[in-house]
Order: C-alpha cells, then sequence, then structure tokens
C-alpha cells in the first residue's frame, strides 16, 4: 500500500459535514455500479439514481466520470490504510499486514470485483485510472521490496533470493489469488496462500493471520 502521512482534520459542521456526507454516499453508490458493470459500461445515470440525485446534481460533487472514479479509489484506499497501519510497520511484521489485508479483504468481495475488473481495463493508456494503477503496482511491489530488505538485513531470508523479482511474483500471486477466489470462493483461502507466497523466501514462516470479520 502506497505510504501516505495524513495531515489533522476539523469536524465538519453545518452544510460542509452535509456536503462530506453526500459525497460518501456518492462513492459507495459508484464503488457499487463500477464494480458490478465496470468503469466503461457503469453510468454517471446508474450512479445518480443510487442516491436520489439528478446527473446535475452528482456533477455537483464530481467535475466528471473519469474524477468520480479515481476518488472512488482512493476512497477504498483510505478505507484500508484505516484498519492496517502500514506506514509504522517493517520487515515481517509488513508483510504480516499485507497477508491480513488479503483477509481482510475475503470479507469485501465488492472491493476485489471491482479492482480486479478496473486494472484489467486500466492496461489500456487511455483509461483515466492507467496512471493510478501504475503507481499503485509501483508502491506494492516497493512495499515488499522494503520488507524483505529489511528482513535480509535481520538474517531472515533465503539465500539467493531475488528481491525486486520475488516482489513482482508475491502482487502477480495475490492478483491471480484474487481472481481465482472470485470464480471460485471455496477453492483456496487468500491470505493462507499469499503468506505460502512470502514463506518460500523465509527461513521462518510468517505467523497465521488473525481471522477478519465483515
Amino acid at each position: 500500500m502506497p505510504r501516505v502521512t495524513q495531515t489533522p482534520r476539523t469536524t465538519a459542521r453545518g452544510p460542509y459535514a452535509k456536503s462530506a456526507r453526500t459525497r460518501t454516499r456518492i462513492l459507495d453508490a459508484a464503488f457499487a455500479v463500477f464494480a458490478s458493470a465496470g468503469y466503461r459500461k457503469g453510468s454517471l445515470r446508474d450512479i445518480a439514481e443510487r442516491v436520489d440525485m439528478s446527473e446535475a446534481g452528482l456533477l455537483h460533487h464530481f467535475r466528471n466520470k473519469a474524477e468520480l472514479l479515481l476518488a472512488v479509489l482512493d476512497h477504498r484506499d483510505d478505507l484500508a490504510r484505516s484498519r492496517f497501519e502500514f506506514e509504522q510497520h517493517s520487515g515481517r511484521r509488513a508483510l504480516e499486514d499485507l497477508v491480513a489485508l488479503a483477509d481482510y479483504n475475503s470479507t469485501i468481495p465488492g472491493v476485489i470485483e471491482l479492482f480486479c475488473t478496473l486494472s484489467a481495463e486500466a492496461t489500456s493508456p487511455d483509461h483515466p485510472a492507467h496512471d493510478f494503477f501504475r503507481q499503485r503496482y509501483e508502491t506494492s511491489r516497493q512495499a515488499v521490496v522494503d520488507a524483505l530488505g529489511v528482513i535480509r538485513s535481520e538474517g531472515g531470508l533465503r539465500a539467493g533470493v531475488d528481491i525486486p523479482s520475488a516482489a513482482a511474483r508475491s502482487i502477480a500471486v495475490w492478483d491471480g489469488l484474487q481472481i481465482q477466489w472470485l470464480l471460485d470462493r471455496t477453492v483456496l483461502d487468500m491470505a493462507d496462500e499469499l503468506r505460502a507466497c512470502f514463506d518460500e523466501f523465509l527461513i521462518e514462516d510468517l505467523a497465521p493471520p488473525r481471522r477478519a470479520s465483515p
């Protein structure tokens, strides 16, 4: 996950609080529409109808569909960051956080559906989320690179592990696990399989994740 420094926020009141609540309702509705139909097929009209709003009213909060999409992606990442303190952990603990995130994701399949759909669509350079996903994959790989580097410095990495390659393969495995899980949720446990992938690089296995609850 990207490392983000968050600034303190004051509690919104009056019309500002109402506007913030409205934006959140729109983001949740857009998330549902994009998750089920994809970005290209999901329409502003469908999103507006879910929040009992006109398209013009929706565009008062987001200038266009592309801006709304990026806001949805940021919103979902913010929720993940609020649950897992990624920037505070390193080494083995950082990898355990990623396994815990995979476990948590199994309780919110809509998130996985959205990201699998949009990440595939965003391989097109003209897709509005193209740069978002390029950056996201870069930061995800770097997070694993940093964790494995710390583990190596502590003597916990197996001999011969190429860290950049191991990081890229780990993220690729995670993506593949998510697709298989969406197709048949009885076939595998995403957290267990991701942990097994990381364990292949380590002298001592990671701790099993605490099972997430919805």
